[in-house]
């Protein structure tokens, strides 16, 4: 009996700590941000502060029941749970309700649930089942296909429904991928063409080939100790430009003009001041309002609720997406830090967690949950600061939202109950 209770207690409290962490500094942030006059009660289901309230209560019921399971329960349906929630997702162009142009949510009395939260442990689920079941160190092509056909599918149907923010989410397996074997030339690939693409924006379609294709035919030269080769010169020079040509025909006609905008403003491409102001007003309006919300905190902000910007309702929505400004005005650079330490902490703890596993499934799950982790920080933190374009994606444990505070909370507790069924083999 004492054995079992032990068992049941042997989690990793460091992560728990981290993560209760996370999702109270979230709240308070969210209670800034969504508050209007005084605060009569924290359950005031007309505020989103008071959902989020309910919210987290139903997280801890949620907690509870992820550990009561056995770890091998997540092993053994895996699949199970992945072709639930693509279906989930399918559901959705049938059922759906639209937000904001999205097609994404299912509405239940006044409430909505985002299937795609879900998907996000679901996939990593059954990418960790794939890989494990095959011991496969993904160096053959079949089993490359086979795996990113498991993410592609989740990915596509999210970006049919005009969700092109958790699309993005899923090329964090990517990191997966090259935990577990994948080729370097694949990543070189990857940094190439994203380098490329961005080139060809900025400085024109000759100008990135040019310059992209002599940077690659020098390291291979460098790398094979050869003489340069005129025609493989050419080759690399032809194929850059096609790209770029190709990126710049995606950018002019397959985008829609408000990511078009974001994009060159992020850039910086428009040179008509007239059309540029224009443009400010309209899709980086969120953008600027949440740059002067950040800046004007200082070192030590202003203060809990006392955030001019925020309790003025500067920045629209800024209890979802740009709720990272809230920590910016009102707890200044030290308390922005503070955050991005403890992501940090987080995902660094996942990390050596997963790499202590003693099953392939638990550490290839472990790196799929670090990874859509620190592509969410990144992304956000990155947009709210107009370090990246502006995308649609929440902040792990602070974005208002019922969906997404689950999705992450299932998605970290997973791994914790697998983690302790490592700790507990006797």
């Amino acid at each position: 009996m004492l054995r079992e209770n032990q068992r049941r207690f042997r989690l990793d409290w460091i992560t728990i700590i981290l993560f209760l962490l996370l999702i109270g500094f979230g709240y308070v942030n969210i209670l800034s941000a969504s508050h209007v006059g005084e605060i009569t009660s924290y359950f005031d289901m007309s505020q989103p502060y008071g959902k989020q309230t309910v919210f987290i209560g139903l997280t801890f019921v949620l907690i509870v029941l992820i550990l009561s399971f056995e770890a091998k329960f997540y092993e053994r349906f895996a699949s199970l749970i992945y072709l639930v929630a693509i279906l989930a997702l399918l559901g959705l162009f049938i059922f759906g309700k639209d937000v904001n142009g999205a097609r994404s949510w299912y509405g239940i009395g006044s409430m909505t649930i985002q299937p795609s939260e879900f998907a996000k442990f679901a996939t990593a689920l059954a990418v960790a089942k794939y890989i494990s079941d095959l011991q496969t160190n993904m160096q053959t092509l079949k089993d490359q296909i086979r795996v990113a056909a498991i993410i592609v599918l989740p990915a596509l149907l999210i970006l049919l429904q005009n969700d092109a923010g958790s699309t993005i989410v899923y090329l964090a397996f990517f990191f997966v991928f090259y935990r577990e074997g994948l080729q370097q030339v694949y990543l070189i690939v990857a940094l190439s063409v994203i380098t490329l693409a961005v080139l060809a924006l900025k400085f024109g379609i000759i100008a990135a080939g040019i310059l992209t294709s002599v940077v690659l035919v020098a390291r291979y030269f460098l790398k094979n100790k050869k003489r340069p080769n005129i025609l493989q010169y050419i080759i690399v020079l032809i194929a850059c430009i096609a790209f770029s040509y190709s990126v710049k025909l995606f950018y002019e006609h397959g985008l829609k003009p408000h990511q078009q905008n974001r994009i060159s403003l992020w850039l910086r491409l428009e040179k008509d001041p007239a059309k540029l102001e224009l443009m400010k007003k309209r899709e980086a309006y969120n953008l600027i309002q949440s740059e002067q919300a950040i800046s004007s905190g200082g070192w030590t902000g202003k203060g809990f609720l006392q955030g001019t910007r925020t309790t003025g309702k500067f920045v629209p929505e800024q209890h979802t997406d740009y709720i990272f400004s809230t920590v910016g005005e009102e707890w200044g650079f030290l308390g922005s830090a503070f955050v991005v330490l403890l992501f940090i902490v987080l995902i660094i703890r996942i990390l050596y967690l997963a790499e202590s596993q003693k099953s392939q499934f638990s550490r290839v799950y472990g790196y799929g949950v670090a990874s859509i982790f620190f592509v969410h920080f990144t992304i956000n933190t990155g947009m709210v600061m107009g370090l990246i374009p502006t995308v649609g994606i929440p902040l792990p444990f602070f974005s208002y939202g019922g969906s997404g505070l689950w999705g992450f909370t299932i998605l970290l507790f997973i791994f914790i109950k697998l983690d302790s069924n490592k700790i507990n083999e006797w």
